[in-house]
């Protein structure tokens, strides 16, 4: 495995809050705000790119944690920008500092473990689940 990844490489992931990223549609909550999960995602999504950018094609990453806090409510149609930072390389662990901020300001902040995989042999062995 080749990886040019190094501490201190970010990536932004970004989006616009519509009724499908809610809560109410997602089932977390009852009111049309920008869900804790959706906002997860997306900061999941931010590591997810900011560790592909330095690895070579055959290789991937899968989400070990997550541990973050949501501190503030965004609305339907507000800009939400999710960033990610590697703050951490243990061989093939990954740790990413990771917040969310919409046009107001910060939203949500907190950590991310990510683990490198050969997405091949990974798939491999998943799909022999449960056919022991």
């Amino acid at each position: 495995m080749i990886t040019t990844l190094k501490i201190g490489d970010t990536y932004e992931s970004e989006l616009i809050v519509a009724y499908e990223h809610s809560a109410a549609a997602f089932g977390s909550g009852a009111i049309e705000v920008f869900s804790t999960p959706m906002m997860i995602g997306l900061m999941e999504n931010a590591a997810l790119n900011c560790a592909q950018n330095g690895l070579e094609a055959a290789f991937g990453t899968v989400g070990t944690f997550v541990n973050v806090k949501h501190m503030a409510a965004t609305p339907l149609g507000m800009k939400v920008v999710a960033k990610a930072e590697l703050i951490e390389m243990e061989g093939k662990k990954l740790l990413f500092k990771v917040s969310a901020y919409d046009e107001e300001g910060l939203i949500g902040e907190g950590t991310h473990g990510r683990y490198i995989i050969e997405s091949q042999k990974f798939l491999n062995k998943i799909n022999q689940k449960g056919k022991a």
